[in-house]
């Protein structure tokens, strides 16, 4: 039998009144650490600046870390050779939707417990030169070198010009067209896919309760009445379109780049009897022929537009309004980072485009647009996303089904990763409120915001 060796390691933390303090961790090592999880520790500690904050099981069964926490499993070297050519997180992630990496017990604790760790001790996760080094050796002896592995499957392959009409139509496809079925394991049942309102703590106040309250909360601020047009810019599976229609009396015009989302609202439509309301189109954004509407919105597509055409797509917006019309941007934001992150760019949203929220609201008011209100919504989306996660891990034998593991392990990573991305204020969202003022200044919105 091995020697066991029992040591406590001192780490930083928080207290609960935010002073610093001091916690224990105990560790369980081999007295000859030989084992691969060992030898990945020693790697690992540089990165972290100290004691892995979550434990390491490795191919040959050797483990490291603390007990009490998450448990990350490297099945194969395979899944380090990855992160050998893709060193950040999308090594990570093509090895964790591989299945060559990953996590007995709870999945979101573990990337919580690693971004305190980094934020607590303020390291760069990188490694120097020595360590940089004796990395290189502990690869060839684990026999981590090689070449590259290819992509999984999932991962998105595109071509074409960026943000061409044909590129775009294809980004669409691969993230929102693996089937209304597949979304119906993860949204509400009027598939509202953004950032829900929720106005009570009550138990049983549900995310659809969260979706309606969002949708009455942009009616309102739109003003709709019945009898105005509203044109619904990416208007996914109709959620806004069909509410506005059914509780508001408005003509609508929704817009979509995916068939799947178009042959579901264009069922609702028809079930409900809205054919004289409510219209669905395939259709590219700058392709509308219509205007001007009374009200124009679009919510959380205009992150997929690009840099270099959100100018463009805030003033087709623009044109679209009669005067005194008003818009409503609801849209994510990132304050140090302009992409999604590689993960998100290369499985779910390729070619995904955020900045803060103020360069989006400058970008608003250079179109010609008045800037009336900006409303942020971000713990908001905490609620919204782990309402999704739960349900989605309630479905997961049906995911499997229907999408295999490999996608379905790509979206269990992006629910928790994104719920985490709100949670830590790494990204926000905001409903952004504009109105086309007169030529002579009229804005034609009430002069109180508890009017608005």
């Amino acid at each position: 039998m091995t020697d066991i060796d029992t040591s406590r390691v001192i780490t930083p933390s928080k207290t609960d009144g935010g002073a610093s303090a001091t916690h224990s961790v105990t560790q369980w090592r081999p007295a000859n650490a030989t084992g691969a999880a060992q030898q990945l520790a020693a790697i690992l500690e540089p990165v972290f600046g100290g004691a892995l904050p979550v434990r390491l099981r490795a191919w040959d069964g050797s483990e490291a870390g603390p007990l009490d926490a998450p448990t990350v499993v490297v099945s194969s070297p395979a899944a380090l050779r990855r992160l050998l050519y893709r060193p950040n997180e999308l090594g990570l992630a093509q090895a964790y939707v591989t299945g060559q990496i990953d996590v007995e017990g709870d999945l979101l604790d573990g990337l919580r417990r690693v971004w305190q760790t980094v934020r607590e001790r303020g390291t760069k996760g990188r490694l120097g030169i020595p360590a940089g080094v004796r990395a290189a050796r502990t690869g060839l002896r684990l026999g981590i070198v090689g070449k590259p592995p290819p992509p999984p499957d999932s991962q998105a392959r595109l071509r074409g010009r960026l943000h061409s009409k044909r590129r775009d139509r294809d980004v669409i496809a691969h993230h929102y067209d693996l089937s209304n079925d597949f979304y119906s394991l993860i949204l509400d049942d009027n598939k509202a896919y953004s950032c829900g309102y929720w106005t009570s703590d009550d138990p049983s106040y549900t995310i659809s309760d969260s979706q309606r309250d969002k949708l009455d909360l942009i009616c309102a601020k739109l003003d709709l009445e019945p009898g105005m047009r509203l044109l619904d810019v990416g208007c996914g599976w109709g959620s806004l379109s069909i509410h506005a229609a059914q509780h508001y009396g408005v003509k609508v015009v929704g817009v979509t780049l995916s068939e799947q989302q178009r042959q579901f609202v264009q069922k609702r439509i028809d079930d409900l009897d809205l054919g004289g309301l409510a219209e669905v189109r395939l259709q590219d954004y700058r392709d509308v022929p219509d205007g001007p509407f009374d009200a124009v919105c679009s919510i959380e597509m205009g992150e997929h537009v690009g840099k270099g055409n959100y100018p463009r797509f805030i003033a087709g917006l623009r044109d679209k309004l009669r005067p005194e019309g008003r818009l409503l941007i609801q849209q994510m934001s990132r304050k140090d980072k302009h992409g999604g992150g590689p993960f998100i760019e290369a499985f779910i949203a390729p070619d995904m485009y955020m900045r803060p929220v103020g360069e989006t609201v400058a970008l608003i008011e250079d179109s010609g647009l008045e800037v009336r209100d900006v409303h942020a919504l971000r713990e908001h989306y905490v609620r919204t996303i782990h309402a999704w996660y739960q349900t989605f891990e309630d479905n997961w034998d049906k995911a499997l089904e229907l999408v295999g593991e490999e996608v379905a392990r790509v979206w269990r990573l992006y629910l928790v990763g994104s719920a985490l991305s709100f949670e830590e204020g790494r990204m926000g969202v905001d409903q952004i409120l504009a109105v086309r003022s007169t030529v002579d200044g009229r804005s034609g919105l009430p002069p109180t915001r508890e009017a608005l």
